[in-house]
């Protein structure tokens, strides 16, 4: 299963986006603190995310927590930065791959993008643009990354009517 990970996310809406997003995709979403926003029951009935209940949803007090709890995470991870040496399409997704995004202000931080230059992948774009919206790179590596792998468990037609 596709795990999505938001480094420190600071925008309600945005991470709203991409739960609805692993609700449809059924990836995981990983959130490490600390939130610019609450996740509480009530926080999350009150904005009526009616889908909440489809996302497998887990936080974190730090990145070195998620890695004591997922060790597995650091065999296939692949962090999304503009910094990054490589574009996204030479990434080479597995279905369980690990996809970091850092908060919406600062990126991921410093030291975890040096520690794993290799894996770090950017979107192209002009040079002028300074990033696109965190939840629109998220939905973009996420549909890269399923297409890669067959878009396992996702139903592949429609129902149009003729």
């Amino acid at each position: 299963m596709l795990n999505i990970v938001l480094v420190e996310p600071e925008i309600p809406q945005n991470c709203g986006n991409i739960a609805r997003t692993c609700a449809a995709t059924g990836s995981r979403l990983h959130l490490i603190r600390p939130l610019g926003f609450d996740i509480s029951d009530r926080a999350v009935k009150r904005a009526g995310l009616d889908y909440w209940h489809l996302v497998q949803v887990q936080d974190y007090e730090s990145l070195p927590d998620l890695f004591a709890q997922h060790p597995e995470a650091g065999e296939e991870l692949w962090l999304a930065t503009t910094k990054a040496p490589q574009d996204y399409t030479q990434a080479r997704f597995t279905p369980d791959s690990w996809l970091f995004f850092g908060k919406e202000t600062a990126g991921l931080p410093e030291w975890f993008r040096t520690a794993h230059r290799e894996r770090c992948i950017r979107l192209p774009m002009r040079r002028e643009a300074r990033s696109l919206n965190l939840s629109n790179s998220v939905v973009i590596l996420t549909y890269e990354a399923l297409r890669q792998n067959g878009f396992p468990g996702l139903t592949g037609t429609g129902e149009m009517a003729e």
